[in-house]
């Protein structure tokens, strides 16, 4: 191999270990499958957020058809970096209803921070929120939507943002009324690095 080429190479892969070694994506905590290592046991509510400055990255769950085909849920969160700022406001979203079909983006430009969940006995599903913060006047761009997580009703769900400068934004869902279960597609957008007039993008 070319010495050049290794010496042109080695100061990339150290910057890219430095913006992910450091505090990197906490997905050790993702081994432990007993309920130590879940935000909820089944058919119970919860509240989860992010410290404050950082922005969920994972999501991780598994599915309990025994247990009123519910799920447990993780989750994983990095520090935004530098550039957008520290957050100028945090809010909760309007409620997603449970047993229903669903697409919802933080209002306000905002990056999720967090979720909130409540179980329903009488439909065997959640309903949802998100927790949004907003940065500066940062605005959105370049935003897609992930593939189907789970790829499958009622399979471990496993969904990482391997892109620093990708950011979440939202959800859309579908629930099948057969499996009591969902299917996710998450909203990923970038940021712009300057403030934009737009309050909702």
């Amino acid at each position: 191999m070319d010495l050049t080429f290794l010496w042109v190479l080695l100061p990339l892969v150290t910057m890219a270990w430095g913006q992910y070694g450091d505090y990197g994506y906490p997905y050790q905590q993702y081994h432990d499958y007993g309920d130590d290592g879940w935000v909820n046991l089944n058919r119970q509510g919860f509240s989860y957020q992010c410290p404050h400055g950082q922005v969920v990255v994972a999501v991780r769950s598994i599915f309990n058809k025994k247990e009123g085909s519910d799920r447990q849920w993780n989750y994983a969160c990095v520090p935004t970096p530098q550039s957008l700022g520290e957050p100028t406001e945090c809010w909760w979203e309007e409620i997603n209803r449970a047993g229903m079909e669903w697409y919802q983006t933080c209002s306000n430009n905002g990056l999720v921070a967090g979720f909130q969940s409540r179980y329903f006995e009488s439909v065997l599903d959640r309903e949802w929120q998100f927790y949004c913060c907003r940065y500066s006047k940062r605005c959105p761009y370049s935003c897609w939507l992930t593939t189907e997580y789970p790829g499958h009703y009622g399979e471990e769900m496993d969904m990482v943002s391997y892109s620093y400068d990708y950011y979440m934004r939202g959800a859309t869902t579908t629930f099948s009324a057969v499996e009591r279960d969902r299917q996710w597609k998450f909203i990923m957008c970038r940021m712009t690095s300057y403030d934009c007039e737009f309050e909702n993008v």
